[in-house]
């Protein structure tokens, strides 16, 4: 038998059937039309993702960046509880389920092991096609049950041990996200919260963090302490950049030849149980210069600080050559 493709690759390659049939210049348009949409206000009973061909165009340009976030989030998570794995998933707003197949990836599922996920979201094409991508996944993706909920105050979510939430907050009212989080931590036993890596995007996450905090979390990732964050308001804001496989369709929407591009994200992931947070986290993308390596650091003592690694260090000088920008630090903090 075949081994089966890694959970990127599956993802890839469903993502690349959805458009079949779908003229490229029609797919670009409807990309673009709803970017546009989703730069403005967008109110919670009126779902932007229309129908099946939005929901198609839409999923084959923004999910393997969302995707990758989230995946980089709980591979944060997963490194800071390395003994735990969540039974059960719930994914808050998660349209075609980007963030389910993220947590696959982390802590993949197959045969004799299994994991209950569900998908709540207000738009019904979106969960519609998220069903027909899971069809070609894992087996904790095939059993998803994807549930049509208005995801604002009202809300009442089904315990889980894991519960994310990404790329939902900037869609909802002040009111909503303060609910929607405080929902989020009494229905989790992990809490992972994803947003855009922008100045506003951080704010809301700090928002959360703070929520969290006070509901009794720890922070697992990315910060290596539950204390308040070291930067100035104003000055500069916390984020992280994953690499993404640009498709066919993210080069003709964005005009760009390179095959990749970077998704910058910010993210959150606490938790009720013991958890080993880094030491240091790797704020910004490391200098590499000649015999040295230069890193922005957030660590546990000293706030935010920047430390230079020589060829004299050897092996650690070697590490921080391999060291990527969101890593922990030291190299033994992993």
């Amino acid at each position: 038998m075949n081994a089966p493709l890694p959970t990127a690759d599956t993802l890839r390659a469903a993502l690349a059937g959805l458009l079949d049939g779908l003229p490229p210049k029609q797919a670009a348009q409807a990309v673009d039309r709803l970017i546009s949409n989703y730069r403005g206000a967008t109110p919670t009973d009126a779902p932007v993702l229309r129908d099946r061909s939005d929901v198609a165009a839409y999923a084959a340009y923004r999910m393997p960046a969302t995707f990758e976030a989230v995946r980089s989030a709980l591979t944060a998570l997963a490194a800071a509880a390395p003994g735990w794995e969540p039974g059960s998933h719930l994914d808050v707003g998660g349209g075609t389920g980007a963030a389910v197949w993220a947590a696959d990836a982390v802590w993949e599922t197959g045969a004799g092991t299994s994991r209950t996920t569900t998908v709540l979201d207000w738009a019904e094409p979106a969960l519609a096609l998220g069903r027909e991508l899971a069809a070609s996944g894992a087996p904790a993706l095939r059993a998803a049950d994807w549930r049509r909920a208005r995801i604002g105050a009202a809300l009442a979510l089904p315990e889980s041990d894991l519960v994310t939430v990404s790329y939902v907050l900037k869609e909802l009212t002040e009111n909503d996200r303060a609910a929607l989080v405080t929902e989020a931590a009494r229905a989790g036993q992990a809490v992972v919260i994803v947003e855009p890596g922008t100045p506003d995007g951080y704010l809301r996450i700090i928002e959360a963090r703070d929520r969290l905090i006070a509901a009794g979390f720890r922070i697992a990732a990315p910060c290596p302490h539950n204390d308040a964050c070291p930067i100035e308001p104003g000055t500069d804001w916390c984020h992280f950049a994953a690499r993404v496989s640009r498709s066919s369709l993210h080069r003709q929407v964005k005009g760009g030849s390179l095959p990749y591009e970077d998704e910058k994200f910010s993210y959150v992931a606490a938790v009720r149980f013991d958890a080993r947070p880094a030491e240091a986290r790797v704020t910004r993308k490391p200098q590499i210069r000649k015999g040295q390596v230069l890193l922005e650091l957030c660590t546990v003592d000293d706030g935010l600080r920047k430390e230079t690694v020589t060829k004299r260090h050897g092996s650690v000088y070697r590490a921080a050559r391999d060291t990527a920008w969101g890593d922990s630090w030291p190299p033994h903090a992993e």
